[in-house]
């Protein structure tokens, strides 16, 4: 599990250690909330939203959240996976592991819009996912004791990547 002993003490001094799923559920849900919530603001700003529009977006956002937060067990398992083999490899695969689970989030959250809706989340779920994943990995290889991370360090990593997503959704 540990590399080294370094590594091992350094492990064992975590105050507050996440597990490998937790991370990833986490940054799940975190991606499914924020970058969803980012267009959706993108398209109030562009033009006007009723009420009902809102609600509907809400739970697309919902949906996606907790997709992305279960669906990052999962995640979890292949990230676990290539973090053992080289950097290239990672780095390679890392798109594409985003690349479906972004689709799946997007598209469970986007078939509240008449089933149609599944098609563009999806794919813009898919974008989001293929960007973020590998960013955040390649962080996450570098941060991790084992396989825990620092939450003082997981929430930097995963609100940076996040949002500086949201901050091109937006157009700042």
């Amino acid at each position: 599990m540990y590399a080294s002993d370094r590594e091992k003490l350094e492990g064992e001094l975590m105050k507050k250690p996440l597990g490998l799923e937790k991370t990833f559920s986490y940054f799940g849900l975190i991606l499914g909330a924020f970058p969803p919530a980012a267009m959706f603001i993108r398209f109030a700003i562009d033009g006007k939203m009723d009420a009902w529009v809102f609600g509907v977006m809400f739970i697309i956002n919902l949906i996606s959240a907790v997709v992305g937060f279960f669906s990052g067990k999962v995640v979890a398992k292949t990230v676990r996976f290539f973090e053992t083999k080289s950097w290239s490899a990672m780095i390679l695969m890392m798109p594409l592991v985003g690349l479906l689970w972004g689709m799946v989030s997007g598209g469970a959250g986007g078939v509240i819009i008449f089933i149609f809706g599944a098609f563009f989340g999806a794919i813009l779920g898919g974008i989001v996912g293929s960007i973020a994943l590998p960013l955040f990995t390649i962080f996450h290889r570098l941060m991790k004791k084992g396989e825990n991370i620092e939450i003082k360090h997981f929430l930097p990593i995963a609100f940076g990547v996040t949002f500086v997503i949201c901050g091109f959704i937006l157009g700042l």
